[in-house]
């Protein structure tokens, strides 16, 4: 007969718990959706995906909250129709009875440390995969919808009159440069092309421009060029956060940081800065005195040779060189002088991978003259494809990037002292390594408090159900909420206090553990009530 009760009510609560499922699941589905939508312009197809992707996500919080509305509706109607008094007058504990709904509640707590540990991670990271193979067509439909797309980093934004998806394509093209809150750089273009390389990653957009006018914030007038070529990544538009990552995930970038993108991409920035500093001192010290010290770099086409009367640490990864410039460029197989050129200022920029970079040569006016007799001025001049010298590259290794750009390292491979830009880009990895760590362990304590806190949250419903009887049905539910929402708001509490430099260490996790503890000992109170009665 015990078997045959059980049955009975886990078959209701199953029925109950079912359809709360599917009702809140669709709701709340359809309501992630929205931002994407609205931010970034996403189509009918990705909609449909997304949604799909998102319901993981969706079912680690809507399976507590159908589980406690089930308990308390079941439990509720079961006692209030003088079942449950029929039971115990049979000789059936209180105990006994809730075995139902306590399988329940385990199965739920399971199923969601399951959902949030493994399921919803893998989701959230095919749902980014899904997005960014779609990125391409995500930029022209916000360009078409409203005249123009910022890349995610917001160094860029660019405007078209017309998008040719099917050619990758636009017209009427102008491109911002922005640095902080003021306009760095505009470029004007007839026409551009917009060319993806796929990374696992990111999407490495480049936008080459084809007869392109640009204006600098530090220069007075325009300069015209034939093309000019823009990088700059997509990113997922599923941000790559700890809260999305699988607990195995979580512990292997402890174990080492740059496995977390964002830790990467400002470490390479670092290395990138340390890079040119480096380079920098390199030809101060063979170019310093003497103009027939010249400095040599090689692409794979050219060989560039100059001298400078000064060479500083510019900004953003920059050299810069100054006062009487010299640069003379040889062909590399022939060894044949090509060109000779004369400038006051000029710029080497690190591009393209910052663990792995090239170098660009940037003239600023320079006054140009060619073997057989031309000669002339031109208002920039770009050599691209440079490649790192060894007496630069020999002073470090890559393997342990982290450990490359510590402060100790640079500050004994450097002759002078770091510049306070690599200085602020090694503080501010410290932090973000930090940070990562503490958000890691938050994240894993929540995780766990919030998925073996559905079974006294659950039994509180069943109990609560139990003791509202005379009252309506939503009434327990109502009730039982109460003591779940005290859960989220103390897991949010400690998740906060734990990503606070100033707070005490281990302090949030303590909060999150005590608000479990405090929600069993409801759980306790209850029950021994009811058993009481």
């Amino acid at each position: 007969m015990v078997f045959t009760l059980h049955r009975y009510i886990f078959r209701e609560l199953i029925k109950v718990f079912i359809l709360a499922t599917v009702a809140l699941t669709l709701i709340l589905s359809l309501g992630s959706v929205l931002r994407p939508v609205q931010e970034h312009g996403v189509g009918p197809r990705q909609v449909i995906y997304f949604m799909g992707y998102s319901i993981p996500i969706t079912l680690t919080f809507v399976l507590p909250m159908a589980a406690l509305f089930a308990a308390a509706l079941v439990y509720g109607r079961f006692s209030n129709d003088n079942e449950l008094d029929a039971c115990r007058a049979s000789g059936l504990s209180m105990l006994t009875l809730v075995y139902p709904g306590l399988a329940l509640a385990i199965i739920v707590a399971i199923a969601n440390l399951i959902l949030s540990f493994y399921v919803m991670p893998a989701f959230v990271h095919s749902a980014g995969k899904s997005l960014k193979a779609d990125a391409q067509q995500i930029i022209f439909r916000n360009i078409k919808r409203r005249g123009y797309y910022e890349s995610p980093d917001g160094n860029y934004r660019v405007y078209a009159d017309h998008a040719n998806q099917q050619n990758d394509t636009l017209s009427g093209v102008i491109i911002t440069e922005t640095k902080g809150a003021g306009i760095r750089k505009i470029i004007t273009a007839e026409n551009a092309r917009v060319h993806f390389t796929p990374h696992d990653r990111f999407n490495r957009v480049q936008i080459t421009a084809y007869n392109t006018y640009q204006m600098d914030a530090k220069d007075d007038g325009w300069f015209w060029a034939e093309w000019m070529a823009l990088t700059t990544e997509f990113d997922s538009l599923m941000a790559d956060n700890i809260k999305f990552k699988k607990i195995d995930e979580m512990k292997k970038i402890r174990l080492d940081p740059m496995r977390f993108y964002p830790i990467a991409k400002l470490a390479g920035q670092t290395y990138a800065q340390f890079t040119a500093e480096l380079l920098a001192e390199d030809i101060s010290i063979r170019t310093k005195g003497n103009l027939n010290n010249l400095y040599r770099l090689y692409s794979s086409e050219k060989i560039i040779e100059f001298t400078a009367d000064q060479c500083n640490t510019g900004v953003e990864k920059q050299v810069e060189l100054s006062g009487e410039v010299v640069v003379t460029e040889f062909d590399i197989a022939s060894r044949q002088l090509l060109c000779t050129f004369r400038t006051t200022r000029a710029l080497l920029h690190i591009e393209g991978n910052e663990l792995a970079p090239t170098l660009t040569m940037e003239l600023y006016n320079p006054t140009w003259q060619k073997p057989n007799g031309p000669e002339g001025l031109a208002h920039r001049f770009i050599i691209r494809g440079l490649v790192l010298p060894k007496t630069v590259t020999n002073k470090f290794k890559t393997e342990d990037v982290l450990k490359t750009i510590s402060p100790a390292f640079t500050a004994s491979a450097l002759e002078n002292e770091p510049s306070l830009r690599l200085t602020n880009l090694q503080k501010g990895l410290q932090k973000r390594i930090q940070k990562v760590f503490v958000k890691i362990k938050a994240e894993i304590h929540s995780r766990l408090v919030f998925g073996i806190g559905c079974i006294p949250v659950i039994m509180i419903g069943i109990g609560l159900g139990i003791i509202f009887k005379g009252g309506h049905l939503l009434t327990a539910f109502g009730a039982s909420s109460i003591p779940a929402a005290v859960l989220i708001v103390c897991i949010m509490m400690g998740r906060n206090i734990a990503k606070n430099p100033g707070a005490q260490a281990g302090s949030g996790t303590v909060l999150m553990w005590v608000g479990l503890v405090v929600l069993s000992l409801l759980m306790v109170i209850i029950y021994r009530k009811l058993l009481r009665t």
